[in-house]
């Protein structure tokens, strides 16, 4: 038998208290990771404006052979992608933060099938991205995952 104070599904009142309070605040939170989402894709940082901001390479120096206009393009091309990127890996961050919020809120089981897999979607499509990164600056191959293998590390 559970102690008069344990008998609120193995807390005690005070904590449930406090986590009614948390949800509260959980809830708050989620509306301001909703907002600043909604605020960030209609804003100049967007990945569909800041893609949509280009300059060809011949805006640089024309149709003739310029070899500095060429180099300065290639380095401006490769600026502008990973800004692009950045400001979508930023829009998912964003998006998953909310869900996590409402997730703590209600309870992960409790959050609606696609919100579940949108949030693992996110966090598998992120962890692949910080891998390539992470394989791109050390230079070695990325380590081979598959569901076919079975481990005794565990994920890696």
């Amino acid at each position: 038998m559970l102690p008069a104070d344990m008998a609120t599904g193995g807390v005690s009142a005070a904590a449930a208290a406090d986590l009614k309070v948390g949800a509260g605040v959980l809830q708050t939170f989620k509306q301001r990771v909703d907002k600043l989402l909604a605020e960030f894709e209609g804003s100049a940082g967007s990945a569909a404006k800041v893609g949509g901001h280009q300059v060809s390479r011949a805006a640089l120096s024309g149709v003739g052979e310029f070899h500095e206009a060429d180099g300065l393009h290639t380095q401006y091309d490769q600026v502008h992608r990973q800004i692009t990127h950045l400001s979508k890996m930023l829009s998912l961050q964003i998006e998953a933060m909310g869900i996590a919020a409402h997730g703590a809120e209600i309870g992960f089981d409790n959050l609606e099938d696609d919100q579940r897999r949108r949030y693992w979607a996110i966090q598998v499509r992120i962890d692949r991205e910080h891998d390539a990164a992470e394989q791109k600056k050390s230079g070695e191959p990325a380590p081979e995952r598959s569901d076919a293998k079975k481990s005794t590390k565990g994920y890696q």
